[in-house]
């Protein structure tokens, strides 16, 4: 075995790779070694492990995470095109949405009126929400979404309840790369629902809210940052004060949706100025 494999660092020298990463990728199990010595802990390479080596060099280089780095190696061969060609596509819509993000940033800085999105009011009556909430961070966010909506699906469907209104996300706090802020789900609902576990209920006061409407091709987190500034700048202008966290509102489309359909609104709940 010895004479057919090559040490950690053989292998960082001939993929550019540092030991470093080579001992996180062997931590993560994106690439484990053929063989570790048990008396010294001396890593030892064979060909697979080099070739799939200069694989995730390649992947890394495109930004690709880790996990999404497995599932394209891990999958057929005939499967990994695709999967690398959808990366690729959600990355280049990310950017696209950062263009514009960059565009509503520079009229902020630059103190130019911002009329990147459109802004409207609305009331929302009192409703019955069951809840989850737990602290995450921008990467953490949407699979945080995922299960707490699948959660409390399948909590109203033991019910035999239903929804009585689209499904809504509350940002207690600010979330980011850098932190890590309260997020609650919301599920509506008239049904008689009870809580269980980590799933609340709580009463959503009445309330008016500014918002803004999103399509499918406005959604992308990249423009989260400054949408819900542009929403909070409108309460700001208009001499409104803010009365509860701000929200996004997620239709039953999003999943099917084409990229102009309207998917999501950004709001705010607010108590209107002496002006209003």
């Amino acid at each position: 075995m010895q004479e057919q494999t090559i040490t950690i660092g053989e292998l960082a020298a001939a993929t550019r790779l540092s030991p470093k990463a080579l001992r996180l990728y062997d931590a993560r199990g994106l690439l484990p070694p053929a063989h570790v010595d048990p008396r010294t802990g001396l890593r030892r390479y064979g060909p697979t492990q080099v070739e799939r080596a200069r694989h995730i060099a390649l992947l890394r280089a495109l930004g690709m995470p880790l996990a999404r780095i497995a599932a394209v190696l891990d999958a057929d061969a005939a499967d990994r095109v695709p999967l690398l060609d959808a990366y690729w596509h959600e990355q280049a819509r990310t950017h696209a949405t950062r263009r514009d993000t960059v565009a509503y940033t520079r009229a902020v800085l630059a103190g130019r009126p911002q009329t990147m999105y459109e802004i409207a009011e609305r009331d929302v009556p009192e409703q019955k929400v069951l809840s989850i909430q737990r602290h995450v961070n921008a990467a953490h966010l949407p699979a945080f979404l995922a299960e707490a909506a699948e959660l409390l699906f399948t909590h109203l469907r033991h019910a035999n309840a239903c929804l009585s209104g689209p499904l809504f996300a509350v940002y207690h706090g600010l979330v980011d790369d850098d932190s890590e802020g309260p997020v609650e789900v919301c599920a509506p609902t008239d049904g008689p629902v009870e809580p269980a576990g980590h799933i609340g209920v709580r009463i959503e006061a009445a309330h008016r809210e500014a918002y803004t409407a999103l399509t499918k091709r406005d959604d992308a987190p990249a423009s989260g940052a400054a949408v819900h500034d542009a929403v909070g700048a409108w309460l700001t202008g208009h001499g409104h004060t803010r009365s509860a966290s701000n929200r996004e509102v997620y239709y039953p489309n999003w999943a099917t949706a084409e990229p102009g359909e309207h998917v999501m609104d950004v709001a705010a709940p607010f108590h209107p100025g002496p002006a209003a």
